[in-house]
């Protein structure tokens, strides 16, 4: 589907840690959350809030994948359950070492308009 090909564009560019290239999928309004345990603990309203939190995130991982392990579409809404696995590049207060490894299951949420995407919600437990 179109929503499909535009969120694994999205993901590719995720992947490479290109921000450019991310923020080109979205309209200038998007809107991006991230809930932890069903709490809301990040939102971005507007493309400039969301490439200043890229950008400022970027350097925690020398590498991070994101893969689509299962796709469904209702009413317009994309729905993806998400792998993501990611390698830390730096040392973290939270005891977390530069070179550790980490693999999660979430899902995300995306929803379009006009053939980019307007809102990005990912949900891990």
């Amino acid at each position: 589907s179109p929503m499909r090909a535009l969120v694994a564009r999205y993901l590719d560019a995720y992947n490479r840690m290109d921000v450019d290239a991310m923020l080109a999928t979205m309209q200038d309004e998007v809107v991006f959350e991230n809930y932890s345990a069903s709490v809301l603990s990040v939102r971005t309203i507007g493309i400039a809030e969301l490439r200043h939190l890229a950008e400022s995130s970027r350097h925690l991982f020398s590498m991070r994948r994101q893969t689509i392990a299962a796709w469904r579409e209702v009413d317009g809404c994309g729905y993806a359950s998400i792998r993501f696995e990611g390698t830390f590049a730096v040392d973290l207060p939270n005891g977390v070492r530069a070179g550790q490894s980490i693999a999660l299951q979430g899902r995300s949420e995306f929803r379009q308009h006009d053939g980019r995407l307007v809102y990005i919600a990912d949900h891990s437990d």
